[in-house]
């Protein structure tokens, strides 16, 4: 997949908007009932972003970064700042947040997930673009230091130096990224003044990897 490892600077996607959306198809029967289904089993990110910037110096490098995406070609990191953590965005990660599997004595390979339930239902999201340096793992409630396991941070996949018991559980606590692209080959700009201007949003969309 075309991907760059970069994220777009933090700035640039305040005052954004975005969130989850699903796909769901309906079917109504001739009695009135519903049958509904889901070709998705995992939901997907949209955001606009730039239609709060004034400085034409952030415009030219929101221009910039999407150049050297080449538009829509290339996908790269974007922080949702309502949900890039694996506690709530204003909690304090802990290597116990997220369990991402049990061990067998055997596995030493584990991938990163997120968990959203209630008491009725779970979906558990797979986490893709973790951040450097704040991944850490605990092996039954016990924290791992960071010199025996490693983490690829374009994969999501958690290597362990030694393979837990069986049945221990593996936890994880993170800061992640979310993986889009561009939603759009145009990026219009208006200028206002000699040193502001206002721009269209711009779409982003989550990509799978």
């Amino acid at each position: 997949m075309a991907f760059h490892e970069v994220r777009l600077p933090a700035r640039l996607a305040f005052g954004s908007t975005g969130g989850v959306e699903r796909r769901t198809e309906i079917v109504t029967l001739g009695s009135g009932f519903e049958r509904r289904s889901t070709p998705w089993a995992h939901g997907r990110r949209r955001y606009l972003i730039g239609a709060n910037l004034k400085s034409l110096d952030d415009m030219a490098t929101l221009t910039a970064f999407f150049e050297a995406r080449l538009g829509r070609l290339y996908g790269f990191r974007f922080r949702d700042f309502a949900d890039f953590k694996s506690c709530p965005p204003s909690g304090t990660i802990s290597s116990v947040d997220q369990g991402i599997g049990a061990g067998d004595g055997a596995r030493t390979v584990f991938d990163l997930t997120k968990r959203y339930d209630d008491d009725q239902a779970a979906c558990e999201r797979r986490i893709h673009k973790p951040v450097e340096g704040t991944v850490a793992i605990a092996v039954d409630g016990v924290e791992l230091d960071a010199a025996v396991f490693a983490v690829d941070l374009t994969t999501g996949t958690v290597t362990l130096a030694t393979p837990p018991a069986n049945g221990a559980v593996v936890t994880a606590g993170y800061e992640f990224d979310v993986p889009v692209r561009f939603d759009a080959d145009r990026i219009d700009v208006t200028l206002e003044s000699f040193a502001a201007g206002r721009m269209a949003a711009v779409p982003l969309i989550e990509v799978r990897v």
